[in-house]
């Protein structure tokens, strides 16, 4: 099949227009009326990351982060973005990108069903429909303390690991969640009144100043929010596109963690 053919589809489950005005997402590069029979999928495409897709035949790429997010007004190999973009034309990659979209789409209704929410709002809504947009707030089936959360976080995410800020024999009922960096949707969480806010990249203070407020913490990381977003897409693909081979890229932690 052509890629256009995949973009098309992928524009209409996951709409460009959802993207916040900072971000770069869509067709990045790449000739979209090239034949396309393996996909791969990976939240940051690294070198590495790059380099094994094209060792597995990938003719089609889609990444969560955007690879280019700034204008480039040099393409060269003094660069390391300049020689990943070369070497995606001289592989004949289509590269197609979705960020800020996928994470008021997919992640979101993701995030809330690996949660077990109910009766689930959105924290930030899109101006045409108040179902998608940034992150999501609902209340959990039964109450649970704040350790035993974090233990369903960790687990039912595929996490080494997060961190608590907060009592941990906490009751919590209701629960605020944003993939990746959240840190800017903490004001919307708290006129939720929620107990605890689930997602990654919070700093020190922020997180003692939500404390200070009421509101405990669960930090699970910015790439543990979001490279669930692979298993998820390859299913919608591979519903779609039958014939598609759906491949994914790495699955763990950017880090490692001393104890």
């Amino acid at each position: 099949m052509k890629g256009y053919e995949i973009i098309e589809y992928l524009k209409k489950e996951f709409p460009p227009r959802l993207a916040l005005d900072w971000d770069n997402v869509g067709l990045l590069t790449g000739d979209a009326n090239k034949e396309v029979s393996k996909v791969y999928l990976t939240l940051d495409l690294t070198m590495e990351e790059l380099d094994k897709a094209i060792e597995q035949g990938a003719n089609m790429i889609i990444t969560h982060h955007p690879m280019i997010f700034s204008g480039q007004k040099q393409i060269n190999n003094d660069t390391v973005l300049g020689e990943k973009i070369i070497k995606i034309i001289e592989n004949g990659i289509v590269y197609y990108a979705m960020h800020t979209n996928l994470d008021s789409t997919l992640l979101g209704s993701l995030s809330e069903r690996l949660l077990g929410l109910e009766n689930t709002k959105v924290l930030l809504p899109d101006s045409e429909d108040e179902n998608l947009g940034l992150g999501r707030v609902g209340s959990l089936k039964h109450s649970m303390s704040l350790h035993d959360l974090a233990i369903l976080v960790k687990n039912n995410f595929g996490l080494s690991d997060v961190r608590v800020y907060g009592p941990l024999n906490q009751d919590i009922k209701i629960v605020a969640t944003c993939t990746g960096s959240g840190k800017s949707l903490i004001d919307d969480v708290m006129k939720y009144n929620a107990d605890v806010y689930i997602t990654g990249d919070i700093d020190y203070h922020t997180a003692v100043d939500s404390m200070e407020k009421g509101l405990s913490i669960i930090d699970a990381g910015h790439f543990g929010t979001e490279y669930i977003f692979m298993d998820e897409l390859k299913k919608v693909l591979e519903k779609k596109f039958p014939d598609l081979e759906i491949v994914e890229g790495r699955k763990a932690q950017p880090y490692t963690l001393i104890v």
